[in-house]
């Protein structure tokens, strides 16, 4: 299960996503149009789906994406990363356990996000050293 959420800028990208991965069940938290919103509103709500288990993995779309990893960096066990080409996912996800993948609607292009998602998403975390390194981020 999958939690997706985006502000205004990242909405028409979001229902290209859910409407394109049909084999993946999506958790749509908002927005539900392209009028304002506010970023943080739907970080918190994709967040709190994984970590209350109802979603093993969150996306959030905003314009630059920014705004979007800040808000969802700030929760604990939250590893919230910004990715603007394939490259950057892949190792987002294996090497930094990426649980949230951030895509910046106002500089990726649609087919460019597909394949961004696609290579996070059929990816796993290689855990190790890099676990090690997740923990020291999670320790207070």
């Amino acid at each position: 299960m999958i939690s997706i959420g985006s502000d205004h800028r990242g909405f028409e990208l979001k229902k290209k996503i859910i409407e394109n991965f049909k084999e993946f069940k999506f958790i749509d938290v908002g927005a539900d149009s392209s009028e304002r919103s506010d970023y943080p509103v739907f970080a918190k709500k994709v967040c709190k789906n994984i970590l209350d288990g109802k979603a093993d993995l969150g996306i959030l779309i905003c314009g630059s994406g920014v705004g979007m990893s800040i808000a969802a960096n700030r929760f604990k066990k939250i590893y919230a990363a910004l990715c603007w080409n394939a490259e950057v996912a892949m190792n987002a996800k294996v090497d930094d356990g990426a649980n949230v993948l951030v895509l910046p609607a106002d500089y990726v292009s649609t087919q460019d996000a597909f394949e961004i998602f696609k290579i996070w998403v059929a990816n796993v975390f290689q855990g190790g050293i890099y676990q090690k390194r997740l923990d020291m981020i999670d320790t207070e």
